[in-house]
């Protein structure tokens, strides 16, 4: 028996009692009006990174919160950032999301045990967990993992689209795999209890840091490169090694990766799903939407707009690719888009209880196994 058959069992108990189960029907979902007491009765949902900007409102929360989630990773800092600027920009962001969820107390909270994430469920606020995704703010320094942790970050990303310290992105041209430093990395965020996470990794790097991890690892936002042949997706071997060490892969909901036609569906995004589903046993498969939580304009300015927070990524903005619009699924454009995303895998014939771990209830495990008590 492999590891994520051996997982099936305990998948998702500890949420259901926490919050009874995960399915609702989409006219009990849509009950109850607006407040924390008709939040609580949401379906619950956690997304492995998705964008909780700091501009996000009262009103524009309320409706995050009717959808369910209540737990997101978000983007601690510029990933495109080396060196000292990378470790300061990245304090600076975590410093302003604090005050966020200061003045929005009501409305979100900090993630950083199992306990605050139940606190977040069973209170109705919107838990954050910080999450770098570049391992460049550590500079030389593994031991600067400790600042971090003491900062809040519980995930990180080995290394983004370009080559660090610790190995290659799924950008670069060659595929050298994980660094002795990258090693030294993994082992020092196995001994703190912090995620490790592998997304936008290059395939060697990937399965290396998987390999090497003494926990389970994750791959928090990607699509599957069998379904549809991007750098950014992962290959069936890299699911595999993950699943079976008791990862899960978060199935990320930006257009450009999920097909080669210029508006894909939600049709084409559950593609993805399914094949990751069948790959590495439903235990093992989230969403990571690395999306933004709010409805999107289809319009030049909104184009504009991501093209220029897409250039930041680069040193040299001459060497990003071609932007492919819109970033988002027509289907998905709304803040309440868990409950799209629930209902179109009952449309599937998803039992409630899959249904319940793909939206929620695999993450809960994971951060319970990787994160201290």
């Amino acid at each position: 028996m492999d590891r994520r058959h051996f997982l099936h069992s305990a998948a998702v108990l500890p949420l259901a009692h926490a919050t009874g189960s995960l399915a609702r029907s989409s006219d009990e979902v849509r009950a109850g009006g607006s407040g924390r007491d008709a939040r609580q009765e949401r379906p619950v949902a956690i997304d492995g990174l998705g964008e909780i900007r700091l501009d996000y409102g009262p009103a524009l929360l309320d409706q995050i919160l009717a959808s369910g989630l209540r737990c997101c990773a978000v983007t601690a800092g510029n990933p495109g950032l080396y060196g000292s600027d990378a470790f300061h920009d990245l304090v600076a962001e975590i410093a302003a999301y604090e005050a966020h969820i200061d003045l929005n107390r009501d409305r979100l909270s900090r993630v950083r045990t199992v306990a605050d994430m139940d606190r977040a469920i069973r209170d109705g606020t919107l838990g954050l967990i910080y999450y770098p995704q570049n391992a460049t703010p550590l500079e030389r320094n593994p031991e600067r993992l400790v600042v971090l942790w003491g900062l809040g970050v519980r995930i990180l990303q080995l290394t983004y689209n370009h080559r660090n310290l610790l190995g290659d992105g799924s950008s670069e041209a060659t595929d050298a795999g994980l660094s002795e430093y990258g090693l030294e990395v993994v082992a020092r965020m196995n001994e703190l209890g912090m995620l490790v996470d592998v997304s936008h990794s290059g395939p060697r790097t990937s399965l290396d840091a998987i390999r090497a991890s003494r926990s389970p690892v994750a791959i928090t936002h990607a699509g599957c490169r069998a379904v549809y042949d991007h750098p950014r997706n992962k290959t069936d071997e890299a699911l595999r090694a993950m699943a079976d060490r008791g990862g899960v892969v978060g199935i990320v909901q930006l257009n450009p990766y999920l097909g080669p036609r210029e508006r894909n569906t939600l049709d084409d995004y559950l593609d993805h799903i399914d094949h990751a589903v069948r790959v590495c046993g439903v235990e093992h498969v989230g969403i990571g939407s690395d999306r933004e939580h709010r409805p999107v304009p289809d319009t030049p300015e909104e184009r504009q707009k991501l093209v220029d927070e897409l250039s930041r990524l680069y040193s040299d903005p001459g060497t990003m690719p071609p932007v492919r619009w819109p970033f988002f699924l027509s289907e998905l454009n709304h803040p309440r888009r868990m409950e799209t995303v629930y209902e179109g895998l009952a449309a599937r014939g998803y039992p409630s209880a899959d249904a319940d771990k793909i939206l929620g209830g695999n993450w809960y495990r994971l951060f319970r196994e990787v994160w201290p008590a």
